[in-house]
C-alpha cells in the first residue's frame, strides 16, 4: 500500500512496517486477522490523544508535533485515550486539562483482535460494531469482509462522523450511526460484536441479531466476555468465555453520570459504624483481580471501588448506591483495618468471595453457561451456583 500523505500538513508517514509488526504482535501466523490488521493506518486515527502527566492528570499529544512518539502509540498495543471527561483530544488546546472519566478510546489491538475472533465472523457476514471509538475494529472488520458488510455504532456523534471521515481517508466506507446502542438499532445481522459493556442485554441487540447469528460482548463493571447463539425463543445461548477483557459502559450521551462522590467522601473521612481488625486477607486493588472484581460486582449491582497505594500503606473503598461503604487500611501485606457503615458489611461480602476462591481453589464464572432471555436477562449457572444479572 502506497504511504499516506497526512491532509494539510505535508508530511508523509512510512507507516506500513510499523502496522506489518503491530499485527505480527497481535495475530497469529494463520489468522485471518494478520492481514487487515496490517492493513490499517492506525495512527490516523489517533491524530490527538491524551496520556496521564507526572501529576496524575491529563495532557495532549499532537501526533504532528512529534511524529516519533505518534507512531509508538499508534502502533504500540496499548488502549489510546481520546476524550476525558466529555472532552475529545481533537477539540482540546495544549493546556486543557480534562477531569472526569474516560469516554473514548482507540481500543488496543490485541483486545480487539480477541473481540473479533470470539465472533467466529466468516465472509458473507454481516457484521454491527457496538461502540465505533476511533474506528479500529471497524476498519479492520471492512478490510476483511468488505465495507458494505459492516455498520458501526456509537452514541457520540463526533465519534461516528470522525471515524467516517478518517475510515474514508482509506479508502473504506462502512455504515456508520450515531444512536445509543442501549435503544432502536438500524437493520439485522449475522454477527454483532460490542465494545462497550452492558449489563443486562439490551433488548434491541437480541432483536438486531438474526436467527442463528452470535453475539460477543461483556457484562458491565466485570472482566467476563459473554458470547452466544441467538436462539429460536428470541433469546440466545451461550458461555462466560474462559477469557477476559474489560470496557468503558454503554452510556446516554457525551459523559457518564456523577458516580457516588458522597459515599465515597464519607468512607473516605468517617470512623464507621463497625470498625474490625478480624479480617484475614490483605488489601488489594481488587480490580486487578478479575474474578473475584467480576463475582463482587455480580452479587453486589451497583457496587464500585477504588484504590490508593502510598509509602505509608494501601487503602481500598468500596461503595454503594444504597449508602453502604466500606474502607480497608493497612500497611503492606498485613491485615487490614476495615471501618464499614450502611445497610450492607460490604467487606465481609468481599472477604466471603475471596475465601471461596480460596477453599474451592477458583470461583465459577469462568466457562459458565450463560442463557440471554428475549428480555435482555442474563442467567448464569454452573453446577449448584446461578446468578441472574437484569
Amino acid at each position: 500500500m502506497r504511504a499516506q500523505v497526512l491532509r494539510g500538513w505535508g508530511m508523509t508517514i512510512q507507516w506500513q512496517g510499523w502496522a506489518a509488526d503491530l499485527a505480527a504482535q497481535t495475530t497469529d501466523p494463520d489468522s485471518r486477522w494478520r492481514n487487515p490488521v496490517s492493513q490499517v493506518p492506525r495512527h490516523l486515527l489517533i491524530p490527538k490523544w491524551w496520556e496521564r502527566n507526572s501529576d496524575g492528570g491529563w495532557e495532549l499529544q499532537v501526533g504532528e508535533d512529534d511524529p516519533d512518539r505518534w507512531l509508538n502509540t499508534a502502533y504500540g498495543n496499548d488502549s489510546v485515550v481520546t476524550s476525558v471527561g466529555g472532552l475529545h483530544a481533537d477539540h482540546a488546546e495544549p493546556g486543557d486539562q480534562p477531569t472526569g472519566e474516560t469516554t473514548s478510546s482507540a481500543t488496543l489491538t490485541k483486545l480487539v483482535v480477541k473481540m473479533l475472533r470470539h465472533g467466529r465472523i466468516n465472509a458473507g457476514h454481516d457484521l454491527l460494531d457496538i461502540g465505533t471509538g476511533a474506528g479500529g475494529l471497524t476498519a479492520i472488520a471492512a478490510r476483511r469482509l468488505g465495507q458494505e458488510h459492516v455498520t458501526s455504532v456509537d452514541v457520540d456523534e463526533y465519534l461516528t462522523a470522525a471515524a467516517s471521515d478518517r475510515l474514508g481517508d482509506m479508502g473504506l466506507y462502512p455504515t456508520f450511526h450515531t444512536v445509543d446502542a442501549t435503544g432502536p438499532l438500524p437493520g439485522d445481522y449475522d454477527r454483532i460484536v460490542a465494545t462497550v459493556s452492558t449489563r443486562p442485554i439490551p433488548v434491541s441487540w437480541l432483536q438486531a441479531l438474526r436467527r442463528g447469528g452470535r453475539l460477543v460482548t461483556t457484562i458491565a463493571d466485570t472482566a467476563l466476555i459473554l458470547t452466544a447463539w441467538k436462539d429460536e425463543s428470541g433469546g440466545a445461548t451461550g458461555v462466560i468465555e474462559r477469557d477476559w477483557a474489560g470496557f468503558m459502559t454503554t452510556r446516554h450521551g457525551p459523559k457518564y453520570p456523577s458516580k457516588l462522590e458522597k459515599v465515597f467522601q464519607a468512607a473516605r473521612e468517617e470512623e464507621g459504624e463497625e470498625v474490625s481488625k478480624t479480617f484475614r486477607y490483605p488489601v488489594a486493588d481488587i480490580r486487578n483481580a478479575w474474578e473475584v472484581w467480576s463475582m463482587l460486582t455480580i452479587n453486589i449491582p451497583g457496587i464500585q471501588i477504588d484504590y490508593e497505594q502510598t509509602i505509608h500503606g494501601r487503602t481500598a473503598y468500596l461503595a454503594h448506591p444504597d449508602g453502604s461503604w466500606a474502607r480497608a487500611e493497612a500497611y503492606r501485606y498485613e491485615p487490614p483495618t476495615v471501618h464499614q457503615s450502611g445497610p450492607r458489611r460490604l467487606w465481609k461480602e468481599l472477604e466471603s468471595i475471596r475465601n471461596w476462591r480460596e477453599v474451592e481453589g477458583g470461583l465459577p464464572l469462568y466457562g459458565c453457561n450463560a442463557v440471554i432471555t428475549s428480555d435482555g436477562v442474563i442467567h448464569l449457572s454452573r453446577g449448584r451456583w446461578h446468578a441472574e444479572i437484569t
